[in-house]
């Protein structure tokens, strides 16, 4: 079992998606996703950022239990509710099974959160996320979101303190500690709202969460 972890700047419930029953992540985190060396078992490990004013927080775990092919994430009937609607609710609109192939394997961007105006591609975002290749499932969660828990002084080491990913360098020893916290302290699902959806001045929408 192995771990990677990384600092999120961004909290939109997009990436990761945490709604209807899943913990997804298909989009963002390219290297991570496309790691070769990820298995069924691992963990992510999603912390706050100075930017989110979260520094060390815990925003996401999940472990890995899935492991699909964008097309197939588009295909497949369970993950239909995770198509993007732009006019939708919240969750509606943060939806993460974004991209499929057309006959001439050629990727297709829905309109969504990571599209630009009036549903035109964005081909930065297209590169850099169907670059990942896979996407990430998992029932077996922690999204915490805006109700965040500080990390413990003995855990910071799972942190990841640079722009990139950190894995190897984080000891097992103390990972698999922070793991048996978590699991002591809460069930698995979802403990608050995305960070980022402040900006919509909702004063209480987790009772839409699901």
């Amino acid at each position: 079992m192995a771990y990677y972890s990384y600092k999120i700047e961004h909290d939109f419930g997009l990436a990761p998606n945490p709604f209807w029953g899943y913990c997804t992540l298909a989009v963002c985190k390219s290297k991570i996703r496309r790691n070769p060396n990820l298995k069924v078992g691992d963990w992510i490990i999603g912390t706050g950022s100075k930017k989110l004013k979260k520094n060390h927080h815990l925003i996401f775990t999940m472990q890995v239990e899935e492991i699909i092919t964008m097309n197939e994430y588009w295909n497949e009937s369970r993950f239909q509710i995770k198509k993007p609607v732009v006019n939708g609710s919240l969750t509606q609109m943060y939806g993460d099974n974004i991209y499929h192939l057309n006959k001439s394997s050629e990727w297709i961007q829905e309109n969504s959160a990571h599209s630009l105006d009036k549903g035109i591609t964005n081909i930065e975002h297209l590169n850099r996320d169907t670059g990942g290749k896979n996407v990430l499932i998992s029932k077996n969660f922690f999204y915490f979101g805006s109700n965040c828990p500080i990390i413990p002084d003995e855990f910071l080491d799972v942190c990841c303190e640079g722009r990139d990913i950190k894995s190897n360098a984080i000891p097992l020893k103390i990972a698999d500690k922070f793991i048996i916290w978590i699991k002591n302290k809460y069930e698995p699902g979802i403990y608050g709202d995305p960070i980022n959806w402040n900006i919509y001045n909702i004063p209480d929408i987790k009772s839409n969460l699901s």
